[in-house]
């Protein structure tokens, strides 16, 4: 970075609702660590190539930012969201052998394996709700009448929470990870009432344990003592994993399949050859210009040194794992979506101590909804033109407001 060098200031505008911002590229170019500024009107530092935000990620001495970080906001002081804070809110450890123990405690359970175990599950919800939704006639939103309703019932499943309060779970995930939708005294409110909601849950197992997530976690902690999970903890965790365990997921399925039908071709390679399915999955994650308008976040508790250039501690640092994906130096081709790419080591999970503990969960819920489409609705194609795609705006997670299909 530079004095001369131009501020950015984020959310990158695209071209059309799946398209990548065209700036990405210049910066990857130009100006691969650069200063942006955000809507709050803070400053940070946004990194675009792919080795660049691998190194940070998988760095652990750096992870999301805590309550205690005097950390560049996303979102202005009025506004809620995960932004106006300048952390999650929540008690879980963020880094060290505590954020270690954690991930211990919790990812024995999105091991490749126990997920295959929950496939034919999740491949008989997957096609009950395709059957609703064909029976209601076409035209129809397929991200309301399977993206949003599918990972719900795979989450509330694992975690032993009613299904029926979907609507509550929906909202909650929306006020913590929408930058600009909500008040500061709304998401506050929402945070109370989650917390409540489920202390309450891990409570209920304690008192009538079931074969989900909280009531094994619990026992263990029974088991270990001190070694164990707190009530705390086990109250966050259950939040931490409703909120990404279906809010970016349900998502990603919508861009999914808005992405494979956007070019009919692409449809029609999956149904000539199904085995395509899991390469198909992995590819759309990488090209998935939507993973967030800003990226993941990194709070430099010291100086850190990319390509020469020092970032100093103090800083927050966004990861554009986006940008990072189309990075030419880490794939051929990069801006083309081959249905065969492989390997294909893409970011859309992080990387290192902090990726995503639940992708294995996340990757069989997108191959099983693509398997399901295309046995039951090959005919399936958008019901309008990609350029009418509507982005939800403000959503750091990114997302389309509604996918329109009929068959």
């Amino acid at each position: 970075m530079s004095q001369n060098d131009p501020v950015v200031r984020l959310p990158l505008p695209t071209d059309g609702p799946l398209d990548p911002p065209p700036e990405w590229a210049n910066l990857r170019a130009r100006c691969p660590v650069a200063t942006v500024e955000l809507p709050s009107g803070d400053t940070g530092t946004l990194l675009t190539r792919y080795d660049h935000v691998r190194a940070l990620l998988s760095d652990p001495r750096f992870a999301r930012p805590t309550p205690e970080d005097d950390s560049a906001r996303i979102a202005p002081d009025d506004a809620g969201g995960v932004s106006t804070s300048n952390s999650s809110s929540l008690s879980l450890p963020t880094k060290g052998e505590g954020h270690q123990r954690w991930r211990r405690h919790v990812g024995r359970y999105f091991t490749a394996k126990r997920v295959t175990a929950l496939r034919p599950g999740m491949t008989r919800t997957a096609e009950t709700l395709v059957a609703a939704m064909v029976a209601g006639g076409p035209p129809a939103d397929l991200k309301a009448a399977l993206g949003f309703p599918l990972p719900v019932y795979v989450i509330c499943d694992l975690l032993g929470a009613p299904v029926e309060d979907r609507d509550r779970f929906s909202y909650w995930s929306d006020a913590f990870l929408n930058v600009d939708r909500y008040t500061r005294e709304e998401t506050g409110a929402a945070h109370a009432d989650f917390l409540t909601y489920m202390a309450e849950l891990v409570s209920a197992k304690r008192a009538e344990p079931g074969e989900d997530i909280i009531s094994t976690l619990i026992e263990e902690s029974r088991e270990e003592g001190e070694g164990g999970l707190t009530d705390p903890e086990l109250r966050d965790t259950g939040m931490a994993l409703l909120v990404a365990g279906h809010e970016t997921t349900a998502n990603m399925i919508g861009k999914m399949v808005a992405t494979l039908l956007a070019d009919r071709r692409r449809w029609e390679r999956l149904l000539a050859d199904p085995a395509l399915v899991r390469t198909a999955v992995d590819e759309v994650l990488r090209t998935d210009a939507n993973l967030g308008g800003y990226g993941v976040r990194r709070y430099l508790t010291e100086d850190f040194e990319v390509d020469g250039t020092v970032v100093p501690g103090g800083t927050t640092v966004f990861c554009g794992l986006s940008a990072a994906n189309r990075d030419e130096r880490a794939f051929a081709d990069p801006d083309e979506l081959d249905l065969t790419r492989s390997p294909n080591p893409h970011l859309a999970f992080g990387a290192g101590a902090h990726s995503c503990l639940g992708q294995s969960l996340a990757r069989t819920e997108l191959q099983v909804t693509l398997e399901v489409l295309l046995r039951t609705l090959p005919g399936l194609e958008l019901a309008v033109p990609v350029e009418e795609l509507r982005k939800v705006e403000g959503l750091t997670v990114g997302g389309l407001r509604e996918v329109p299909v009929r068959w």
